[in-house]
């Protein structure tokens, strides 16, 4: 069951157009002092707990690949959300990680491990 949950997971991605509109280096719009460590943005024509697309943080691995996931809770906004990591190395999850897990928001990583398909 776990494996088909990935699979669904890499299709939705795979049949979406990504938009990056926090690219890698810019400045969140309401924290200035935060930097994002890799482009992030959305799957066009998602929709996500928010009513927006479909967060997705997007890596330089160039594997086409789903790597995991975040799941966030934020105590300003008041809501959870999943969040798409996608071609994301361990270093870059590992800065994804310090970069969310500030303020009033915390998540979690599920890593998708490719060796066991699940």
């Amino acid at each position: 069951m776990r494996s088909e949950f990935w699979n669904f997971l890499q299709k939705l991605v795979e049949s979406s157009r990504l938009v990056v509109d926090r690219p890698k280096g810019s400045t969140h719009p309401r924290f200035p002092g935060k930097v994002y460590p890799v482009d992030y943005g959305y799957l066009e024509g998602t929709t996500s707990q928010d009513k927006g697309g479909v967060d997705i943080w997007i890596g330089s691995q160039g594997s086409k690949r789903v790597t995991g996931i975040l799941c966030t809770v934020d105590l300003l906004k008041k809501d959870t959300e999943l969040k798409i990591l996608y071609e994301c190395s361990d270093d870059e999850i590992a800065s994804i990680d310090e970069f969310i897990n500030d303020g009033q928001m915390r998540a979690v990583y599920v890593k998708f491990d490719f060796k066991e398909g699940k």
